[in-house]
């Protein structure tokens, strides 16, 4: 229908409409001001397996009863002039500035599509199994070469940059193609395993603290490995090999075993030229059995004292009689245990627990045992199981008989 502009207006641009079954190019007739810029909203749809390759703005001619059609990315009296606002997808928008006169008229938008059941895509993953640092490339099969520009790469749904390159630890996922502005059109998952070395080798030995002879310790190697260590491929050294296998127990562990230790890993895979990777050194201390032995008959005091603020107000004392994983006794309450009379019942590992209004702490065990034979002694005892923890001070004045 004609479209009329005021006086004040002295361009009129024609737009055409287009509608065939999906295929759908939607605007309006606009007006503008000389020397202004005028925006041309537009919009385009197509069929769902389609896949728009391209897109045209057109001056149009009309010439002895048909029109002919100029690309104004070709005209010189547009250049500089126009901007493609939309994109390839559904937005078709163009903006004209510092219009003129002989901008007045008709203007066409075309676009191109690819049939999709032509460019199903396929990624291909060459080679979908690598060791860290090997090449990997990336393919995205279509049977179109032309729609190559158009292609991009994505891992595990997150954009990816480049489609060659030397695998990493963090590139191992699920990879997928997708055309650029299309990313509905996509192809199937295919998924890249890197298999590395072992890193972050670790070893832990529990109980963690103080270590006094006679209790069970274990010794744990973990890594960050792919393929994961197996049982075989940790081993645990000392001076020299110890044991293989991921843990390692000693029952009864002795000041003997005291030095340095530390695990290594091997998956079979080399890094650097180097098959086994090691932890730090762990440097083991196994403490004596404290002068903890008494005869019968003999007085004990024993005596936890702690560095707290505000102060601890209650202290409380457990034993253990079995192994150092059976349950503690509550034995007393009080700064100061007293056992006037040594009994063998009394044998068994010492702790207290102090106890403020911001929470409590434990000190490190002490064993207390029967002994026999002639003689005397006296002596005090200070255990520090971690800095600013309970202080255990155990403290016993004996004259033994025989």
């Amino acid at each position: 229908s004609p479209h009329t502009c005021s006086n004040e207006l002295y361009l009129v641009v024609m737009l055409q409409i287009h509608i065939h079954g999906d295929w759908k190019v939607t605007f309006n007739n606009q007006c503008g001001f000389r020397g202004a810029s005028a925006v041309i909203k537009c919009s385009y749809d197509y069929p769902l397996l389609q896949i728009v390759t391209s897109v045209f703005w057109f001056r149009g001619e009309y010439v002895s009863g048909r029109w002919r059609l100029y690309d104004i990315t070709g005209l010189a009296s547009y250049r500089g002039r126009w901007e493609y606002l939309g994109e390839n997808n559904h937005d078709c928008t163009l903006r004209i500035n510092n219009l003129q006169d002989t901008d007045e008229g008709a203007y066409f938008f075309r676009f191109k599509t690819l049939l999709n059941s032509w460019t199903r895509l396929t990624t291909v993953v060459t080679p979908s199994t690598v060791t860290e640092g090997q090449r990997v490339s990336l393919t995205c099969e279509s049977g179109c070469p032309s729609l190559s520009p158009f292609i991009t790469w994505f891992r595990d749904g997150q954009p990816v940059t480049k489609s060659d390159f030397q695998a990493r630890a963090e590139d191992a996922g699920s990879y997928y193609c997708a055309v650029s502005g299309q990313e509905r059109t996509r192809s199937a998952s295919v998924a890249l395993s890197v298999q590395y070395a072992p890193k972050s080798v670790h070893l832990s030995v529990s109980p963690s603290g103080d270590i006094v002879k006679g209790f069970s310790v274990t010794f744990s190697c973990s890594c960050d490995a792919n393929p994961a260590v197996t049982e075989t491929g940790y081993s645990l050294y000392k001076d020299a090999h110890v044991a293989s296998g991921q843990i390692h127990t000693i029952s009864n562990i002795q000041p003997g075993h005291s030095g340095l230790y530390h695990c290594e890993a091997w998956n079979g895979i080399r890094r650097n030229g180097i098959g086994f990777l090691k932890s730090a050194d762990f440097n083991l201390n196994v403490k004596s059995d404290p002068p903890g032995r008494v005869a019968e008959g003999s007085s004990v005091n024993l005596t936890c004292s702690s560095a707290a603020n505000p102060a601890a107000d209650s202290y409380t004392w457990y034993r253990r009689t079995g192994t150092p994983n059976s349950s503690l006794e509550l034995v007393g309450s009080g700064q100061v245990l007293s056992l006037p009379s040594m009994e063998p019942s009394h044998t068994g590992h010492y702790l207290c627990r102090a106890r403020n209004p911001l929470g409590e702490d434990s000190s490190a065990e002490l064993l207390l045992e029967m002994q026999g034979g002639l003689c005397g002694f006296k002596f005090k005892c200070a255990f520090y199981p971690k800095p600013n923890r309970t202080i255990f001070i155990f403290t016993c004045i004996s004259w033994i008989l025989a």
